[in-house]
């Protein structure tokens, strides 16, 4: 990172984001050509989960290439000034890379699905077989990440 000053050094502060992020957003590899797509997503401290349709781009980009990299951020605020060259935000973000792979077992696509819920709900929830079979589920490995912030205490 070019910047120490705006790394955040603490791992829980780096968790804080994940946790409190409502989009992840996942860079992937398609040819020669990046692709990046906004995901629901859960977390459970060493892997990020998503699910999606059995086919699709996604899916086909992945098994070609399960090399990805991954963005989470929380804007608080535009900082103005007179000067417009000394306009700035207050934000938090995290950046990291990792190797995906398609969980194919019924009850870990399930305990994925339970960690995506659990990212946007309290609740407890059951899910169908039929539903379970129908629904691609992508975990990604965490090889590295870091943390970025500015104008925040």
């Amino acid at each position: 990172m070019r910047r120490n000053d705006k790394a955040m050094r603490d791992a829980a502060d780096i968790r804080s984001v994940i946790e409190n992020a409502r989009v992840c957003r996942l860079g992937m590899v398609d040819g020669d050509k990046p692709y990046v797509v906004p995901l629901c997503f859960g977390y459970d401290g060493e892997s990020l989960y998503f699910h999606g349709a059995l086919k699709g781009r996604k899916i086909d980009v992945l098994q070609q290439n399960p090399n990805v990299c991954f963005e989470f951020d929380a804007i608080s605020e535009t900082i103005t000034a007179e000067d417009p060259c000394g306009w700035s935000m207050q934000y938090r973000s995290v950046i990291g890379f990792g190797k995906a792979e398609l969980v194919e077992d019924a009850a870990g696509k399930r305990e994925a699905l339970k960690m995506i819920m659990a990212q946007y709900s309290e609740g407890t929830f059951t899910f169908p077989e039929n539903k379970v079979a129908g629904t691609a589920v992508i975990r990604v490995a965490i090889d590295s990440m870091t943390g970025k912030q500015s104008g925040v205490e």
